[in-house]
């Protein structure tokens, strides 16, 4: 620790220069061209430099500047504005308003102050949320997000446990992991969920966006390209940064409400609708609140800015109206999972950001961060007495206890109850540093930030049947994760070298702790001696003390990273960056990138580099066990963590990290000043990446008998585990067209935006004990398990947004097309690969769901009603458009026998059909 310690002090010495231009302060005024108004909240920053601030209430800012630097303004809509200081103390600065700039600068993938977007050597995407929040009923960050970037991608789980608690989005195709999130370029701590049951990313943790509230993001970066070299670990598939909010003397709030108006699939409408619950006509109602406001803080830029939201969902219910086999859009009754749909959930978050320049100083402090928590309850599968009366409450002669309000009664004269799985989701995240300037122009920027994520599981509304009815909520227990990252980063921009020169050194040690906690005795424990009963809470059985874990790691980084603007029209970036990981040793890896400026307005642009993820901790300490009982024979089926002896006797090599190349060439031209057009196609490939595999049962002969005597000695029945399992290869295009033009008091706005990808598996890494055969290659990493991970995103997402404004009125309509995906059942056991019995009794069938491309269309209209208020109002989905069913053509008899065991799997529609929302928002 003490050479780490040493290490950072000589990097944040090194360069170190005595001052041979003094900078001193320079104030101003921000005014509005078109009205001459004081504009708050206006950018404002030295060139080449990490020093900026902002405008107050009267327009008015100060920064410290040296004779021979140029100050750049900027605001949205606003064309910005790069002014020599020239020695003045004083400068007033009036800027000009333009609908058509496009021309965001971007944090996010340079060492720099920043660069124009379309001139970048990478792609990056600016969203800006609050615009994109204002015009859609999705109420989380991460579904903004699917419907505003091209290769962004989000599933909404149903009926996959935690999953269904945490919204995890991916970037071109690849897992939630291998993307890293930033927040004002700091490293975003993950959640401490891990997905194992029913839904893609298998295996796969990831950072929750919803956690961060809307309201407190200014805008997001995406960066769409590997960015390890630049970042450390995750950045395989790209960078998401969020940028929080710096303005100050003006509140905003918005009051949104949304609901689900679905005929076509609510199940009340369901000719056997006493088969289900079910909400009202409208369901999932939902409401979301935020606030915001900034205060000043002293007379140099200062600031303080607050955010509040608070948001409720309800559940949906849906199922297939009609169950008459001879019917192509009926399908029987889903006695499997009665209540089909959404969970519900109750969030709340606080967020802040404070900058306050120290007096006197060319120092700044800073901090940022805040609290979520997140209350969810979502339905498990179905309890049916008729087919597994083990798992009721019963009396001593096998008679069913009944238990008003659990256990349900249908006409046809089955018993079931719905377990409930209950998620409390507590997030805390600080940041806080100090960045400055010392010498001539070495900006320095030292920090830590440190994040826990605790998860939570409850059963609510079920039973651990050897019980009985004694007790119907339990304590499951969870998971626990925390990283503190501290940084200290050094740039210098060499104006006189070459056409302008960056270097960027610096290190990063960060410090990861995760937890994994039992729950209640009887969340897990069988107290029916003759083992007939099955044990645990159903629905979600406790983790046992035997999979508890507490475990640690440090990682230690270094990076170098030179950006040259070589001549005024060619610019190259190399970065190199080394790591350490306590439990696995050095990882180094390398990012070249290069545009060139073939005139003013069309660039070319491309990269090649090295990537990496570590194997999070979540994955390598992750343990599950559930009590099975068969003929009275109590064993176990157990997620063994990496280092269980189960897991060593099975072949399974300590997990490492998963390495990547990518490769990335496109243009961006803009021909036009209204007019903007970027091209950028992909390659990546990934060698070893994590993925959890399927069960190994004990009565498997074929298997080796060390790893049956392993599992058998440890009352193991079946085990699976976390292997560094595939090797994958994607290939894609991203195309963004923008157009704004604006003619008098008319508004039109013009935005497609598409994606299109392919992912092909290249080679399965068998561990030779679990390799020797067909069926345990299968059983190792299955055809259906292979089409989750290429199903992570559709081969086509194309969006195309017109919009128009007239004054005080907008209108516009979004049309995105989501392409076909491929997904397999479970098959009935009977064959290899999965397949169902056809119900004419021919034969077998591929137990294969196609559900092909579909358009859904959003539809928003918003008014000013004056100064302060406005409104909106539409509907999502407008035409209610759903995936195809989810079932085998001539096996009905096999219908939902998919993850959710619903009418259709989670695809990136969703599941849900038409919402519609309306929204006030204030701004004082």
């Amino acid at each position: 620790m003490t050479k780490k310690l040493l290490l950072f002090i000589v990097l944040f010495l090194t360069g170190i220069e005595i001052a041979s231009a003094q900078k001193k302060p320079v104030t101003g005024t921000v005014t509005d061209a078109a009205g001459g108004v004081p504009m708050a909240g206006v950018s404002v920053r030295v060139k080449g430099g990490s020093q900026g601030t902002s405008t107050n209430a009267k327009g008015q800012f100060s920064i410290a500047a040296a004779p021979s630097d140029e100050i750049v303004i900027s605001y949205t809509g606003y064309k910005t504005l790069t002014i020599q200081v020239n020695g003045r103390s004083k400068i007033d600065v009036t800027l000009v308003s333009d609908v058509a700039q496009l021309n965001e600068v971007v944090l996010v993938g340079t060492r720099s102050a920043g660069r124009v977007k379309l001139e970048t050597a990478v792609p990056v995407d600016v969203v800006n949320v609050s615009k994109a929040a204002s015009t859609t009923g999705r109420m989380d960050l991460t579904d903004i997000l699917n419907y505003s970037a091209p290769s962004f991608n989000y599933n909404k789980q149903s009926g996959s446990d935690g999953a269904d608690h945490v919204e995890l989005g991916t970037l071109r195709g690849l897992g939630p992991d291998q993307t890293l999130v930033l927040v004002n370029g700091k490293r975003r701590h993950s959640t401490a969920f891990v997905s194992v049951f029913g839904t893609r990313g298998r295996g796969n943790s990831g950072v929750d966006l919803s956690s961060i509230p809307t309201a407190a993001i200014d805008k997001v970066e995406i960066l769409r390209d590997g960015a390890s070299a630049q970042y450390g670990s995750d950045a395989i598939a790209g960078v998401i940064n969020l940028v929080l909010k710096k303005n100050i003397n003006q509140f905003t709030a918005n009051v949104g409400y949304s609901g689900y108006y679905d005929p076509a699939f609510n199940s009340g409408k369901s000719v056997v609708a006493a088969q289900y619950p079910h909400g009202g006509a409208i369901d999932g109602n939902g409401i979301t609140i935020d606030a915001n406001y900034g205060l000043a803080i002293g007379k140099n830029g200062g600031f303080l800015n607050l955010t509040g939201d608070y948001s409720k969902n309800g559940k949906t219910f849906r199922q297939v109206h009609d169950t008459t086999y001879s019917n192509p859009k009926a399908l029987p009754i889903n006695t499997s999972r009665r209540a089909n749909g959404d969970g519900s959930a109750e969030t709340g978050t606080f967020f802040f950001n404070n900058e306050i320049p120290l007096a006197g100083t060319r120092t700044t402090f800073y901090s940022f961060g805040g609290y979520s928590y997140k209350a969810s309850d979502d339905y498990a599968f179905s309890r049916n007495f008729s087919a597994r009366p083990d798992r009721f409450p019963t009396t001593s002669d096998g008679k069913l206890i009944p238990v008003s309000g659990i256990i349900f009664n249908t006409p046809d004269g089955e018993s079931y109850y719905n377990p409930i799985i209950q998620t409390h989701n507590t997030d805390v995240a600080v940041a806080a540093g100090f960045k400055g300037t010392l010498g001539d122009g070495w900006d320095w920027d030292l920090s830590n930030n440190t994040g826990n994520n605790k998860f939570h599981f409850f059963g609510e509304k079920t039973f651990n049947a050897s019980l009985n009815a004694t007790q119907t909520h339990f304590d499951d227990g969870g998971s626990e994760f925390l990283q503190s990252t501290s940084n200290l980063n050094i740039n210098k921009h060499y104006s006189k070298v070459m056409q302008g020169l960056n270097l960027g050194f610096g290190s990063e040690y960060r410090y990861e702790h995760y937890k994994l906690f039992a729950g209640e005795e009887a969340s897990y424990k069988n107290y029916d001696p003759t083992g007939v009963k099955a044990p645990g809470s159903q629905g979600f059985p406790g983790f046992q003390p035997s999979d508890a874990a507490k475990q640690s790691r440090s990682v230690f980084g270094a990076y170098v990273d030179l950006e040259a603007d070589v001549t005024k029209k060619w610019l190259v970036d190399f970065a190199n960056r080394l790591e350490h990981y306590s439990d696995f040793g050095y990882n180094f890896n390398t990012k070249l990138a290069t545009r060139y400026k073939i005139t003013d307005n069309f660039n070319i642009r491309a990269s090649a580099g090295t990537g990496f993820r570590a194997p999070s901790l979540q994955q390598i300490n992750y343990s599950s066990t559930f009590t099975n009982v068969q003929g009275n024979i109590i064993s176990e089926v157990k997620i063994a963590p990496n280092y269980s002896p189960i897991t060593k006797a099975a072949g399974i090599p300590t997990l490492k990290q998963e390495k990547s190349k990518n490769l990335g060439v496109g243009f961006t031209f803009k021909p036009i000043p209204e007019l903007s057009i970027t091209t950028d196609g992909y390659l990546i490939k990934v060698t070893d990446r994590v993925v959890l595999s399927g069960q190994f049962s004990a009565k498997d002969s074929t298997l080796a008998p060390a790893f049956i005597a392993a599992l058998n000695n440890l009352h193991v029945g079946t085990a699976q585990f976390f292997a560094n399992a595939v090797n994958t290869t994607n290939r894609g295009l991203d195309v963004v067209i923008d157009y704004n033009k604006t003619i008098g008091q008319d508004r039109f706005h013009i935005l497609f935006t598409g994606n299109f990808q392919h992912m092909t598996i290249d080679k399965v890494n068998y561990p030779p004990i679990l390799g020797t055969t067909p069926e345990l290659k299968e059983t190792f990493l299955s055809d259906r398990e292979k089409k989750f991970i290429l199903a992570s995103a559709p081969p086509q997402k194309l969006s195309l947004n017109p919009e128009f404004g007239h004054k005080n009125f907008t209108v516009g309509t979004r049309f995105t097309y989501f392409g076909k995906v491929v997904i397999d059942g479970y098959g009935d056991g009977t064959t290899l690969l999965p397949t169902v019995p056809a119900d004419n009794g021919s034969g077998q069938l591929p137990d294969v769901y196609n559900y092909n491309g579909k358009i859904v269309s959003d539809l928003y209209l918003a008014y000013k009603l004056n100064k302060s208020v406005r409104i909106s109002i539409g509907s999502d989905n407008i035409f209610n458009v759903h995936p195809d069913l989810g079932y085998v053509k001539g096996a009905k008899g096999f219908a939902y026998n998919n993850e959710p065991a619903g009418p259709f799997d989670a695809v990136q529609m969703g599941s849900n059909g038409r919402r519609l929302f309306a929204r006030v928002g204030f701004n004082f």
